[in-house]
């Protein structure tokens, strides 16, 4: 088993703070992954150090290899102490997957993770140890493809306390809605897209408390293979082409010339789509042998905006709603956030003939322009990239 998993979060600052006083942190190592979410005590400037500085000691110590014994013990002697309520306090929840398929999770006082596999809400057993006063729950579990987990702080279940619901959100309508989130989808980003919304209506875009969710989901590799602009020589055409071909995982072409390489070489007709709703886009074709075919340069470009914008953190429920348009940016756009591990990019760098005498801006240096930032940018959302010149 080699799993990996997709993991995003999404945090809504309490009403009139300017600072989180939750954070989240991400380690990628050579055997696992770990996701830490810290809360630290009240809101604000002091909330956002302690929970920046507790997810900052777990996740180099537990990248040590420290046990959590030793975790919690230096949480407690490092953090500052609250002058108004005299102790120094974060919670915290920290998930590891290894890539063989086995998972911890230690829990200090933030609400319960809610474990969503195959379509269920499953309760795992967990063993409860008293370290340095404070109960940590543990688990340890196997986990399979598509596991999801949502790991929050505590005003998840706080959303909608006193103005919409008498109580709050439960942890059981939390985990439900995140059930029936599931059913729509499996990306951890649209996932988490969705229940920071719903917390939001509930405080009536109000926040009454920092509130955090932290998706991961458990998935396999997933290739994704580009081929854009012709090779230097014309002879490498077919070499290109094999090369790509035989590279497992889907297949995208960007590019005029690129596709009448490509259909040339598989000996197959390109087909233009008829129909597309956004004019700023290009069309979109059809190759047998092929996922996508798009246009080049436009494309590319538009396609490495949306990708900036989810690098940036700036997702939301409509950035879905433009993510899942009937378009060649937003189809590779959406390939790649949500079903891509390692991208594998096979570059020509044949200035091409159809600019070169052309008044329009497009040339090779723009072309190669747009695939280091496609690199670097998909470099930001962990993505595995190689890149492949000829």
């Amino acid at each position: 088993m080699n799993v990996c998993i997709d993991a995003a979060w999404k945090s809504l600052n309490k009403f009139e703070e300017e600072l989180c006083g939750d954070k989240v942190e991400v380690h990628k190592t050579e055997t696992s992954d770990i996701v830490i979410l810290a809360d630290g005590m009240g809101s604000g400037v002091k909330a956002n150090i302690l929970a920046t500085l507790t997810s900052k000691i777990l996740g180099t110590m537990f990248l040590e290899g420290a046990s959590i014994e030793d975790c919690v013990e230096t949480i407690a002697k490092t953090l500052p102490v609250c002058q108004e309520r005299k102790t120094a306090y974060a919670t915290f929840s920290i998930l590891q997957i290894f890539h063989d398929g086995n998972a911890y999770l230690a829990e200090f006082d933030n609400p319960v993770c809610v474990f969503v596999r195959d379509g269920k809400i499953v309760d795992y057993p967990y063993t409860e140890r008293i370290i340095e006063e404070k109960k940590i729950r543990e688990y340890r579990f196997r986990v399979q493809k598509n596991d999801c987990f949502v790991l929050m702080s505590d005003g998840v279940i706080y959303a909608g306390a006193g103005e919409i619901l008498n109580f709050g959100w439960t942890w059981e309508n939390m985990a439900e809605y995140t059930l029936k989130c599931t059913r729509q989808t499996l990306s951890a980003a649209r996932l988490a897209s969705l229940l920071s919304d719903a917390c939001n209506d509930l405080y009536e875009q109000k926040p009454g408390d920092d509130t955090t969710v932290a998706v991961v989901r458990v998935r396999e590799r997933q290739v994704v293979n580009i081929f854009t602009g012709p090779p230097e020589k014309k002879e490498d055409d077919e070499r290109l082409m094999y090369d790509f071909m035989h590279s497992p995982g889907r297949k995208i072409v960007c590019g005029g010339t690129t596709a009448n390489i490509a259909a040339r070489v598989l000996g197959k007709e390109i087909v233009t789509s008829v129909n597309y709703a956004n004019p700023d886009v290009p069309p979109t074709a059809s190759l047998e042998g092929i996922d996508l075919v798009t246009e080049g340069v436009l494309t590319l470009g538009k396609t490495l905006k949306l990708l900036k914008r989810y690098a940036e953190d700036d997702f939301d429920v409509d950035f879905f709603d433009e993510l899942d348009a009937d378009n060649g940016a937003s189809r590779l756009a959406k390939i790649i956030i949500e079903e891509c591990t390692d991208l594998c990019l096979f570059v020509g760098r044949a200035v091409n003939t159809a600019h070169k005498d052309s008044s329009l801006p497009f040339d090779l240096s723009m072309r190669m322009n747009l695939v280091e930032q496609l690199k670097e940018t998909a470099e930001k959302l962990d993505r595995q990239v190689t890149v492949s010149y000829y």
